[in-house]
């Protein structure tokens, strides 16, 4: 059986729709936060059920905002973790009634055929992406509304995700070439990318010129046939290393500093992983990692910047100790990477 990975879907028997987080699971859950929930009044809609989105994006302040609403109502969908020291979401297997895959999704549309202007335009642009990075249709999937059958070809967009590095990095490149190629794919025009700018400033501690060159950084988003698409790389089975419980993490509090990126390979995936060294941190903690749970800072930043950080300073407990701080999880304060000044 597959591993569960990070943006799998998971319905569960009250017919609520949570979206898989990361690759850390226990053995009788699936961490996931609550995305779709049945409403008559819904803009999404599958075999005569109609869906509301309850998180308008994601970020830890709207994950959390669902955390109330989950606990007076169904309260076994939260849990508190004992090896991330957090209280977070997540699904038991026995409630779940369908378990979605991304690949198994797009795999089942290619085959079959689209049902719908926008499952089209998603072939074609799946036929293109892989023709210009040498990849096969199983490399990728598809997730969001669509995979899970509830899109609106009206308004949904396309979210896609790419597997394993070597897919990913052929991916990147091949988006880098194509971007603007004979009105093809298109990349966000400036005017777009501070539209984009100006709304992320009012979420995250980073001012608009910071924004600004995360916008001009940003490889995975693009626009085909006037229809906004988003690649997102996942880990392969082969490439998920750490087992529930593995480790254990200690929350220890707020910590500001600097450091400089040693390895970024792994900040491709969600969560990013930095390694760091020559750390400056407040208590002057030994931090050898910089994790974001937040997709902002994913693939952001090279071997060699430095960068300035603030989140939650955790300690790593596995026979040894070391120190690293997760940016954008559960229960963190406003938090950021960013190039120091």
């Amino acid at each position: 059986m597959e591993r569960p990975k990070d943006r799998d879907f998971v319905e569960t028997v009250e017919g609520l729709l949570f979206c898989v987080v990361g690759y850390l699971h226990p053995p009788d859950r699936y961490t996931a936060y609550l995305k779709y929930v049945p409403d008559e009044g819904g803009k999404w809609s599958r075999g005569g059920t109609r869906y509301t989105r309850v998180i308008p994006y994601y970020h830890v302040s709207q994950v959390e905002g669902t955390y109330v609403d989950l606990q007076e109502r169904f309260p076994h969908y939260m849990f508190s973790c004992p090896v991330r020291d957090i209280e977070v979401s997540s699904v038991p297997r026995e409630y779940v009634r369908e378990y979605y895959r991304p690949r198994e999704r797009l795999a089942s549309m290619m085959r079959e055929g689209p049902r719908d202007p926008l499952e089209h335009k998603l072939e074609e642009l799946v036929t293109i992406l892989t023709g210009v990075a040498g990849l096969s249709s199983g490399d990728l999937g598809v997730t969001g509304s669509i995979l899970t059958s509830s899109h609106n070809p009206e308004f949904s967009d396309m979210d896609l995700t790419v597997y394993g590095m070597e897919a990913s990095t052929r991916l990147r490149e091949a988006m880098a070439e194509i971007r603007g190629e004979h009105n093809v794919v298109q990349p966000f025009t400036s005017a777009k990318r501070e539209v984009w700018s100006m709304s992320r400033a009012e979420r995250f501690p980073l001012d608009f010129g910071q924004l600004m060159e995360f916008a001009e950084r940003r490889w995975n988003y693009g626009i085909y046939m006037g229809t906004y698409f988003s690649v997102h790389p996942v880990r392969t089975d082969d490439e998920i290393l750490e087992e529930y419980g593995d480790r254990r993490y200690v929350q220890l509090g707020d910590v500001e500093g600097r450091a400089v990126v040693e390895d970024s390979s792994e900040s491709i995936y969600l969560p990013a992983t930095y390694e760091v060294w020559d750390v400056e941190a407040e208590g002057g903690a030994d931090v050898s990692r910089l994790v974001s749970y937040e997709g902002l800072y994913c693939d952001m930043f090279d071997p060699g910047d430095v960068v300035e950080f603030s989140g939650v300073l955790e300690r790593v407990v596995d026979g040894g100790e070391e120190y690293r701080v997760v940016v954008g999880g559960a229960g963190s304060r406003p938090s950021y990477i960013k190039r120091a000044a």
